[in-house]
């Protein structure tokens, strides 16, 4: 289909309409944005519109003038369908399509649309179901007109019953009743999950990031995955889970998220909480941005800001956060080498090309390093009776030396953190600490 984006820019502040993220961004890295949104879905782009509006008019946003002059546009690219980059109301929309003869939507629509395409499990379409259900439910128009009111009782005393749209909004609220308890089913099997996760508890190193920031490419370049990664936005969108190993040996497990996006419909983050909840159980979040992005700073606000709206506060940020400065082999070798050099001199960043591998190997060492947190330096001695231990301390201990002994026990010389000598502790002596021959320090 041949699409028209269309990109308000708002002068005037005082109305509230519009949002913080959308005024820290360029109007034309909001253009590109929207393009690029449209482009996910097979559009064809025919024409992109800045449009500044100096007073937004509560019935179309936008002014008479300028809303002629979108329809010559329309008219002469043969323009069926006008992307509006802003939310609009449900009076707005209808208006617009009256005035312009084609069908609109709005920004959160469009998510919407794209979100419904990406989504292959049960899980990703019941969230974007949800989300499409409350995003209409504000949206009924009436169009039934034969059937403006329904008989609401036998023979001439009968109520004057329901309206058509109060049958549409009842029904839809029926369905998304249903769409929440099967969501809730959901939750409860993620909490299973990760309950028997904690039993063999490997941490979990979760990617976040701005959409298109090359999550996906990462994840595979660390795990060997097959997920689908793309230059588009929004290219995967359920989550992912996967093993890997850290330079020491010790195994974590890698969680590719949904990307993120600035004005992503609050409705749409409800929905998808279920999924997000993987971010918030995460040791280590991993907050990858796309370097070689002019908008990049804005972006990262963006994701910081929907972090912090689901729980992640600055200073659990500063505990649990490394920013991963990816796609530094698109950039000029001078601005290449003086982003190295920043990064090398910061605590909590890594600069890498997830394409490339530069830096990876940097990265991975620093997860190690932060998972490790206090290491505690031991040697053990394995009883026979306790040698199905060793695949466990091999998966969450750092073993430096192994001997076999004449009598059936192993030694071993092991680096493990606080929480790890506490659980191997407990497995050897049930809770109780062993003999100084079985454990010592």
């Amino acid at each position: 289909m041949r699409a028209t984006v269309v990109v308000p820019v708002l002068k005037s502040r005082s109305r509230g309409s519009q949002s913080e993220s959308a005024s820290t961004r360029t109007p034309e890295s909001r253009l590109e944005e929207a393009t690029g949104l449209a482009q996910a879905i097979d559009l064809d782009v025919v024409n992109g519109s800045i449009v500044p509006v100096n007073d937004p008019r509560p019935a179309t946003l936008l002014g008479t003038g300028k809303i002629e002059e979108i329809k010559a546009l329309l008219d002469e690219r043969d323009s069926g369908l006008v992307i509006v980059d802003h939310p609009l109301t449900p009076v707005q929309q209808r208006n617009l399509e009256k005035e312009w003869n084609a069908k609109v939507i709005d920004r959160t629509g469009l998510i919407l649309e794209i979100f419904g395409r990406r989504a292959s499990t049960k899980e990703g379409t019941l969230q974007v179901d949800l989300a499409h259900l409350n995003y209409q439910k504000g949206r009924l128009v009436r169009s039934w007109t034969h059937l403006e009111r329904q008989r609401g009782g036998g023979g001439f005393m009968g109520g004057p019953g329901e309206t058509q749209i109060e049958a549409d909004r009842r029904m839809l609220q029926d369905r998304i009743i249903k769409l929440e308890r099967e969501l809730e089913q959901v939750v409860r099997t993620r909490q299973l999950h990760r309950a028997k996760r904690r039993k063999v508890p490997h941490p979990i190193v979760a990617l976040v990031g701005y959409t298109n920031a090359g999550k996906s490419t990462l994840f595979n370049r660390i795990t060997g995955a097959g997920v689908l990664a793309e230059d588009m936005l929004f290219a995967t969108l359920d989550p992912t889970l996967r093993r890997m190993k850290l330079p020491h040996g010790r195994t974590v497990i890698l969680s590719d998220t949904v990307g993120f996006i600035s004005d992503l419909p609050t409705h749409l983050v409800a929905a998808f909480r279920a999924t997000l909840e993987e971010v918030l159980e995460a040791d280590l979040i991993l907050h990858v941005r796309d370097m070689s992005d002019a908008d990049n700073q804005a972006q990262s606000s963006d994701v910081m800001r929907i972090l912090n709206d689901l729980g992640i506060d600055e200073a659990e940020a500063e505990k649990r956060l490394i920013e991963v400065w990816n796609k530094i082999d698109r950039l000029e070798p001078e601005v290449h080498d003086t982003m190295v050099q920043k990064s090398a001199g910061a605590s909590n960043v890594v600069a890498v090309s997830a394409v490339s591998g530069e830096g990876v190997d940097t990265l991975m060492e620093e997860i190690s390093r932060r998972l490790s947190g206090v290491m505690t330096v031991a040697t053990i001695r394995l009883p026979v009776d306790k040698l199905a231990l060793l695949p466990w301390l091999y998966d969450h201990a750092i073993v430096d030396s192994r001997e076999d002994n004449e009598d059936g026990t192993i030694t071993l010389d092991l680096r493990l953190s606080e929480t790890e000598a506490t659980e191997l502790e407990r497995r050897i002596g049930n809770g109780q600490k062993s003999s100084k021959e079985d454990w010592e320090r």
